[in-house]
Protein backbone atom coordinates (compact mmCIF):
# COMPACT_ATOMS: atom_id res chain seq x y z
CA UNK A 1 0.00 0.00 0.00
CA UNK A 2 1.43 3.26 -0.76
CA UNK A 3 -0.57 5.78 0.84
CA UNK A 4 1.56 8.71 2.74
CA UNK A 5 3.26 7.27 5.89
CA UNK A 6 1.84 9.79 8.04
CA UNK A 7 -1.83 9.02 6.63
CA UNK A 8 -1.60 5.21 7.72
CA UNK A 9 0.12 6.30 11.27
CA UNK A 10 -2.64 9.10 11.62
CA UNK A 11 -5.67 6.64 11.53
CA UNK A 12 -3.93 3.48 13.49
CA UNK A 13 -3.29 6.32 16.43
CA UNK A 14 -7.13 6.66 16.12
CA UNK A 15 -8.30 3.62 16.20
CA UNK A 16 -5.77 2.51 19.05
CA UNK A 17 -7.08 5.15 21.11
CA UNK A 18 -10.50 3.95 20.51
CA UNK A 19 -9.28 0.90 21.27
CA UNK A 20 -8.58 2.13 24.84
CA UNK A 21 -11.69 3.52 25.60
CA UNK A 22 -13.96 1.46 23.98
CA UNK A 23 -14.04 -2.70 24.68
CA UNK A 24 -16.38 -3.81 22.03
CA UNK A 25 -14.31 -1.79 19.29
CA UNK A 26 -10.81 -3.00 20.98
CA UNK A 27 -12.45 -6.85 20.40
CA UNK A 28 -12.99 -6.00 16.68
CA UNK A 29 -9.80 -3.77 16.55
CA UNK A 30 -7.82 -7.24 17.59
CA UNK A 31 -9.31 -9.42 14.77
CA UNK A 32 -6.67 -10.69 13.13
CA UNK A 33 -8.37 -11.01 9.74
CA UNK A 34 -8.09 -7.39 9.97
CA UNK A 35 -5.16 -4.91 9.29
CA UNK A 36 -4.27 -1.10 8.69
CA UNK A 37 -3.30 -1.59 5.56
CA UNK A 38 -6.60 -3.13 4.23
CA UNK A 39 -7.94 -0.25 6.62
CA UNK A 40 -6.38 2.26 4.65
CA UNK A 41 -7.10 0.79 0.79
CA UNK A 42 -10.50 0.30 1.56
CA UNK A 43 -10.50 3.78 2.86
CA UNK A 44 -9.13 5.19 -0.62
CA UNK A 45 -11.42 2.30 -2.69
CA UNK A 46 -14.45 4.38 -0.52
CA UNK A 47 -13.09 8.38 -1.46
CA UNK A 48 -12.71 7.62 -4.71
CA UNK A 49 -15.73 6.00 -5.28
CA UNK A 50 -17.70 8.94 -3.83
CA UNK A 51 -15.90 11.48 -6.36
CA UNK A 52 -15.26 13.79 -3.91
CA UNK A 53 -11.62 15.86 -3.07
CA UNK A 54 -12.11 16.36 0.72
CA UNK A 55 -13.51 15.12 3.54
CA UNK A 56 -13.54 15.88 7.35
CA UNK A 57 -11.14 14.09 9.97
CA UNK A 58 -14.52 12.18 11.47
CA UNK A 59 -15.44 10.89 7.75
CA UNK A 60 -12.00 9.09 7.29
CA UNK A 61 -12.14 8.04 11.02
CA UNK A 62 -15.40 6.49 10.50
CA UNK A 63 -14.64 4.66 7.93
CA UNK A 64 -12.16 3.17 9.73
CA UNK A 65 -14.07 2.19 12.66
CA UNK A 66 -16.47 0.94 9.84
CA UNK A 67 -13.86 -1.37 7.97
CA UNK A 68 -13.34 -2.90 11.42
CA UNK A 69 -16.72 -3.65 12.42
CA UNK A 70 -18.14 -5.23 10.03
CA UNK A 71 -17.23 -9.35 10.02
CA UNK A 72 -16.99 -9.48 5.72
CA UNK A 73 -15.94 -6.22 3.98
CA UNK A 74 -14.71 -5.89 0.52
CA UNK A 75 -11.36 -4.00 0.41
CA UNK A 76 -11.43 -4.03 -3.13
CA UNK A 77 -7.79 -3.33 -5.32
CA UNK A 78 -5.30 -1.29 -3.68
CA UNK A 79 -4.91 2.58 -5.22
CA UNK A 80 -1.64 3.23 -5.91
CA UNK A 81 -1.96 6.76 -7.86
CA UNK A 82 -4.19 8.90 -5.52
CA UNK A 83 -2.19 12.08 -3.07
CA UNK A 84 -3.02 11.48 0.65
CA UNK A 85 -3.00 14.55 2.12
CA UNK A 86 -3.10 14.82 6.14
CA UNK A 87 -3.99 18.04 7.91
CA UNK A 88 -1.18 17.91 10.07
CA UNK A 89 2.36 18.67 10.85
CA UNK A 90 4.44 15.41 9.90
CA UNK A 91 8.11 15.23 11.74
CA UNK A 92 10.40 13.43 9.41
CA UNK A 93 13.11 11.62 11.05
CA UNK A 94 16.66 12.53 10.49
CA UNK A 95 17.64 10.37 7.86
CA UNK A 96 14.24 11.50 6.10
CA UNK A 97 15.41 14.95 6.16
CA UNK A 98 18.91 14.20 5.07
CA UNK A 99 17.56 12.06 2.20
CA UNK A 100 15.55 15.15 1.19
CA UNK A 101 18.44 17.42 1.37
CA UNK A 102 20.55 15.14 -1.09
CA UNK A 103 17.92 14.63 -3.40
CA UNK A 104 17.18 18.24 -3.60
CA UNK A 105 20.81 18.99 -3.69
CA UNK A 106 20.98 16.18 -6.60
CA UNK A 107 17.80 17.91 -8.61
CA UNK A 108 19.80 21.53 -8.30
CA UNK A 109 22.71 20.03 -9.63
CA UNK A 110 21.23 19.14 -13.06
CA UNK A 111 19.10 21.37 -13.13
CA UNK A 112 22.42 24.08 -12.76
CA UNK A 113 24.10 21.31 -15.97
CA UNK A 114 20.92 21.60 -18.11
CA UNK A 115 20.77 25.52 -17.57
CA UNK A 116 24.45 25.58 -18.73
CA UNK A 117 24.60 22.96 -21.16
CA UNK A 118 21.37 24.56 -23.34
CA UNK A 119 22.86 28.06 -22.73
CA UNK A 120 23.33 29.40 -26.30
CA UNK A 121 26.89 29.63 -27.58
CA UNK A 122 28.37 33.03 -28.02
CA UNK A 123 28.44 34.06 -31.87
CA UNK A 124 31.68 35.52 -32.85
CA UNK A 125 31.89 38.94 -33.73
CA UNK A 126 33.03 40.72 -36.10
CA UNK A 127 35.51 43.30 -35.31
CA UNK A 128 34.75 46.31 -36.99
CA UNK A 129 37.31 48.48 -39.09
CA UNK A 130 37.34 52.10 -38.76
CA UNK A 131 36.41 53.17 -42.41
CA UNK A 132 37.51 55.82 -43.48
CA UNK A 133 35.82 58.89 -45.36
CA UNK A 134 36.73 60.63 -48.25
CA UNK A 135 37.16 64.09 -47.54
CA UNK A 136 35.84 67.25 -49.65
CA UNK A 137 37.64 69.76 -48.21
CA UNK A 138 40.99 69.55 -47.01
CA UNK A 139 42.21 71.89 -44.66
Amino acid sequence: MDATRAFKETIQAYLMEMATYDTNFAERYADPKKNINDCVTYILNQVQESGCNGFEDDEIYGMAVHYYQEEDIEVNKSVDYLHVVVNHVVELTDEEKAEARREAMAQYQRDCYNRIANRKKPTAKRERTAQVQPMLFNF
